[in-house]
């Protein structure tokens, strides 16, 4: 029930902070990405001309006062984007569980006028501030009685405003997909499992492996799922009964089969069906006892929290620090305390406290032993995650497969890109399970028309999720200068349906495939294509497979560029990324490595704008932060190259600061997936397959499968908050073919951000956000999206 004037869009230099007074601190454990959320705050916070507070050592601080509450400046939160932990420290507080610990807390915040708070910690945390807020007007009253503030100040400081951001590298708060630090969380435990996978290779061993998660087994859930764990115990999904024969059947299966290791990976919370605890030690006695294998315990501990936050979380808490202020600037006395957070891949308000009765419902879910409910209750990602994990993770008998007849082939087409072997295993095992036999093919559609075409089965692509590039090979060639010998290899092995991993150019190839169904028959089947390319430049998806990991991997590089800067003095990098014509990976880039500017092809520039980008840089040099990082895309502009640009800067600088250039090249391609591409990655994969087995019996008539409708050659993309599929027809009308991106992109919206962190001034539509939903039981077909 929005009224008309909601419909114009809302741009925030129309919100102004002159006269408003936030503090941040931060509380609980610590999670990586923190100090990201507190810069973004402080930034966004002086840039709407507000007061901006730090709050040391969490609520302890704010008791004590003094000099733990102290006003900020734009400099005091440069180069902290890469540090994980909290730089403005976090403390468990006593005293703040009591009303005089909290009286004292008002007085503190009273005396330097401050009633915006911004709490980023996880939910213990968030419901103390919303307690302190309800009490809020009672503390003023008492102090006024006690005359330690007077009656005015009751009057004008009288409402508390409270906003939310969970940090928690558990991923254990209802209503947010992820809190900040799980990601960096699944990059620790993924390096670990890693490195292990290579010893445990040479010696045959049994690894168990003790992730965190007390009372939450999603960093336990999702790292199984990306390294293809033989075993995962959670406390959400307690084994069955009888668990322990069956694990060790699994365990000799799997050896018997040739497979060298076996990882068994274990949350710190974990329980059998009594609620009694399964630890580490107990299930490796188990293995040695039954089984007699060389086994060893590796446990993580607070590794896990350490090491500088992934692309991932920077981006995450940097959109969620902006949200925050929006959301302070926007509150009323009448609006409850909110958590900003993100659902699929847009940002969203939450009331604080449906968030907090619902986290703690599936503990109370989990005590009670309803743990089907404790999984729903979790929210459709974790769901997700759990069904994705049991479909994959165990083979059964032959005998119990269905037998559909039906061959499906997999191929890889483009440049390689990180988690493509993911999705490859997923289609593989998922396809099996439906019953359908899965042909590799070797070297994309060239290979298909040489016929390097070979049937592949479950073991095969046993430990593929850790790889990098493609296993099967890949190339860029198009289909249609080799229509008729695809064709024939499509007959000649009986093909029913198709599914492509790649790029741009696997969509034009189904383009072209599709096209091509008028003269043959062969291609009258099913196809879809799942979007893999660094570049993210495929229509009807917000992400593809391996931009997040080639993300990392520049976020990591300017990292150290950055720091090499620290040491000379007024020094400005300029480094230059790849996406072809899309500007993905330079903004997203420039925006996790807190760079100056990001030049794209897709947000034109001229003259003028390198000329004020130097006279800001010329600025910045005087200020204690000296040193300055430019992205430029590769094809953002065919004369302004990178070449031009470090010359300008270097002449239009000299005596103020010296210049040096980078180009980051294939090192975006390669390296081990990150864990959300390897999560991306096997999810969509299994929902494609899946896609190809209803397709498949809706096309099959008469004894062969015929299919020559739009909606039998579909693209299956992440759009805001849902997985989708997409006629690659319909797609058409998006997609810019000459510089091969789509016309409408995303995260051009984010654009403002960086700039605003990157003190530009500039304009910013907020139009999406502001609206407070409800924390809702998602429907069964909600799940989609959750990735």
């Amino acid at each position: 029930s929005r009224s008309a004037m909601d419909h114009q869009p809302k741009f925030f230099e129309n919100l102004s902070g002159a006269g408003k007074a936030i503090a941040v601190l931060t509380s609980g454990g610590d999670a990586q990405g923190m100090n990201a959320a507190v810069r973004a705050v402080v930034r966004m916070g002086i840039y709407v001309n507000a007061k901006v507070y730090f709050i040391y050592e969490g609520y302890q601080g704010m008791v004590d006062g003094g000099d733990n509450i102290v006003e900020v400046s734009w400099e005091s939160v440069s180069s902290i984007l890469q540090v994980g932990g909290t730089v403005i420290g976090s403390a468990r507080c006593k005293s703040f569980r009591t009303r005089e610990g909290r009286l004292q807390a008002a007085f503190n915040l009273v005396q330097r006028g401050i009633t915006n708070l911004c709490v980023i910690g996880g939910d213990g945390s968030l419901t103390g501030a919303n307690l302190f807020r309800e009490e809020w007007s009672g503390l003023l009253e008492e102090l006024a009685q006690k005359g330690k503030i007077d009656v005015d100040a009751v009057k004008k400081y009288a409402y508390l405003n409270i906003v939310g951001m969970v940090g928690s590298i558990d991923n254990d708060f209802c209503g947010t997909d992820m809190t900040i630090g799980t990601d960096s969380a699944l990059h620790r435990i993924i390096e670990v499992v890693d490195a292990i996978m290579t010893t445990a290779q040479s010696h045959q061993r049994t690894f168990v492996l003790e992730v965190m998660g007390r009372h939450c087994g999603y960093l336990a859930l999702v790292s199984a799922l990306a390294c293809g764990a033989d075993w995962v115990f959670i406390p959400e999904y307690p084994p069955e009964e009888g668990w322990e024969d069956l694990m060790c059947v699994k365990l000799s299966e799997n050896r018997a089969r040739k497979k060298r290791l076996n990882i068994i990976i274990v949350a710190e919370g974990a329980i059998d069906c009594h609620n009694k605890p399964i630890t580490s030690e107990k299930v490796k006695d188990l293995v040695v006892q039954r089984l007699g294998f060389d086994t060893r315990v590796t446990i993580l501990g607070h590794v896990q929290r350490g090491g500088t936050p992934s692309a991932f979380d920077r981006i995450l808490a940097s959109r969620m620090g902006v949200e925050a202020v929006l959301a302070l600037l926007e509150a009323t006395p009448a609006t409850p305390a909110c958590v900003v957070s993100l659902s699929g891949n847009q940002a969203v308000r939450l009331p604080l406290m449906e968030c907090v009765q619902m986290t703690q419902a599936v503990q109370k879910a989990m005590d009670e032993g309803r743990f089907l409910e404790a999984v729903r209750l979790r929210g459709r990602s974790f769901e997700n995650n759990l069904n994705t994990y049991k479909l994959l993770s165990h083979k059964k008998p032959d005998a119990e497969l269905p037998k559909t007849n039906f061959n499906v082939a997999v191929l890889n087409v483009g440049a390689p890109a990180a988690g493509m072997n993911a999705a490859v295993r997923a289609a593989v095992r998922v396809g099996m399970t439906e019953g359908h036999k899965i042909y590799a093919v070797i070297d994309g559609f060239e290979g298909f028309a040489k016929g390097k075409i070979k049937e592949i089965s479950w073991g095969d692509v046993g430990g593929w999720t850790g790889q990098g590039g493609s296993i099967l090979g890949t190339k860029r060639t198009l289909p249609a200068k080799y229509l008729e010998k695809i064709a024939d290899q499509m007959r000649t092995n009986n093909i029913n349906a198709l599914m492509v991993i790649g790029g741009f150019e696997a969509y034009l190839g189904l383009l072209e495939l599709s096209a091509a169904r008028e003269k043959y028959d062969e291609f009258c089947v099913p196809m879809v294509m799942v979007p893999a390319t660094v570049s993210n430049n495929v229509p009807g998806s917000d992400f593809s497979i391996g931009a997040d990991t080639a993300l990392n991997t520049i976020t990591d590089t300017c990292d150290r560029i950055k720091q090499s800067a620290s040491g000379t003095k007024r020094r400005v990098f300029i480094i230059e990324t790849m996406g072809g014509y899309c500007g993905y990976l330079a903004n997203m880039g420039g925006l996790a490595a807190g760079a100056d500017a990001a030049y794209i092809f897709e947000e034109q520039f001229d003259i003028r704008e390198l000329q004020a980008n130097v006279e800001h840089l010329t600025e910045k040099m005087k200020t204690s932060i000296q040193r300055g990082l430019v992205l430029r895309n590769e094809n953002c502009n065919e004369n302004y190259t990178t070449d031009f640009i470090y010359q300008l800067y270097s002449e239009e600088g000299k005596g103020v600061f010296d210049c040096r250039k980078n180009v980051l090249g294939h090192m975006q391609q390669g390296g081990a997936p990150s864990p959300f591409d390897r999560n991306f990655g096997t999810k969509i994969s299994a929902k494609a397959m899946q896609w190809i087995s209803k397709k498949l019996k809706e096309t099959y008539r008469k004894g062969k499968v015929f299919a020559n409708t739009d909606d039998s050659v579909c693209l299956l993309g992440m759009r805001r908050r849902n997985l989708v599929f997409q006629p690659v027809a319909e797609l058409k009308s998006e997609t810019d073919f000459v510089h091969r991106i789509p016309k409408e992109q995303w995260w051009l919206k984010l654009r403002p951000l960086m700039k605003i962190l990157a003190k530009y001034k500039t304009s910013y539509d907020v139009s999406d956000s502001g609206q407070l939903e409800h924390v809702a039981m998602l429907p069964k077909e909600a799940e989609a999206g959750a990735i």
